[in-house]
This record gives C-alpha cells, structure tokens and sequence, in this order.
C-alpha cells in the first residue's frame, strides 16, 4: 500500500537534476546511489568524498572507501578525496545544490529535527546543522510515521531542532509533500495510498 524503503529513495532521484553536486545523509538517502546510474549528478559524501558512487560488488569492497554512514561505497570517474575540514568548507560555502537528509520530525514551518537527546535513538545531528542550512535546498526522506505510529509531519517539533525554516520538499512512504510557510501542500500520493488520515489532512492545504 505505500512506497519501500528503496521506492523512496528512487522517488528522491527523481527530484534531482543533471550537473547538481548532491549531498546525501545516512539511512534511506544513501540508497539513493543505486537510482542515479547515467546521470550527470555528482554525489559529495561529507567524510570526504565528491564523486560518491553505489555500493560495491561482493568482494570489490574497498576498506578505505566509505560513505557517511560507514558502509562500504565506489567512485565514480573524476572523483575526489579530502578531509573533513574541506568538505564542511564545501556545504558551508554554499557549493551544495542538494541536501537530502533522513529526519524524525518535520513541521509546517519547514522546520527540521533529525535527532534527540533520549540518549537511546540518534544522538547528535551529525553533519545535518551545516547542510540543512548551507545546501540550497533540502529534501527530508522518512517514513510517515513512528514506530509507534506517530506522525513525523507536524505542526511544530517536538524534539530538538537542528535547523528552522530548512525543509522545502518531504518524501514519506505515503507520497510528496512541498513545505508551504504555515503548511504541507501534497504533490503526489503513493499508488494504493487510499486516503490521508484526519490528523495530516488539518495540516495540508491541497491546491497551494
């Protein structure tokens, strides 16, 4: 009935465009990488690396070449290797078209909280305060609701926020959401997705 894991992500690709440097956060972005072959869009990994590529091969796995999550990556032609200092030189500086970053709540606002201080889930916002306000525009990917089936979409954030005003574009398993000031817009529901439940529906204003 909603979109996986893998479908979000090749839902995320599409929103992207040819000669963009794209940065991409832990979790469901970093699939992203298998929904991108053929296209001109360099991928910038905030460990270090400007020409990211997809996961490699069983046994073409390379120790030295990993993505921001840790997890074994490839190169893509003319890529490239720096340290941490630089690249965070790079996002600060503006040179980041794209950010696309998972997150565990979004507000009306476009307001963004991508960690919490319960000490048992995410425990620090990483590199996301730098790209959520230095990338010209920031896509958040997740899932629609908690494990406990709560909503990530909200009217304000509830846990610590890492950047106010950031969001422009949400992608949940249930479809496309554009950040409008004081409110969610829907741009595409997911296929077999049959209605939006009451609690979302107060926050969306369709048509604007």
């Amino acid at each position: 009935m909603t979109w996986s894991r893998d479908e979000m992500a090749a839902r995320a690709a599409a929103e992207l465009t040819d000669g963009q440097h794209v940065n991409l956060g832990i979790g469901i972005p970093t699939l992203i990488t298998g929904h991108l072959r053929d296209r001109a869009i360099m991928l910038h990994s905030e460990n270090g690396i400007m020409g990211l590529g997809g996961y490699p091969l069983p046994g073409d796995e390379d120790a030295d070449i990993i993505n921001a999550g840790k997890e074994t990556a490839t190169t893509v032609a003319g890529s490239s290797f720096f340290d941490s200092a630089m690249s965070f030189a790079m996002i600060r500086g503006g040179h980041i078209e794209v950010a696309i970053l998972g997150a565990m709540q979004v507000s009306v606002a476009g307001d963004l909280a991508n960690w919490t201080d319960d000490g048992a889930r995410v425990k620090g916002m990483g590199g996301a305060m730098d790209l959520s306000v230095g990338a010209k525009k920031v896509i958040a990917v997740m899932t629609h609701r908690t494990r406990e089936g709560q909503l990530k979409l909200v009217r304000e954030c509830s846990l610590p926020i890492t950047a106010r005003a950031a969001v422009s574009t949400v992608i949940t398993d249930i479809g496309v959401f554009d950040v409008r000031e004081d409110h969610f817009r829907l741009r595409e529901i997911a296929p077999g997705v049959p209605a939006l439940d009451p609690e979302l529906s107060r926050m969306l204003r369709p048509g604007r």
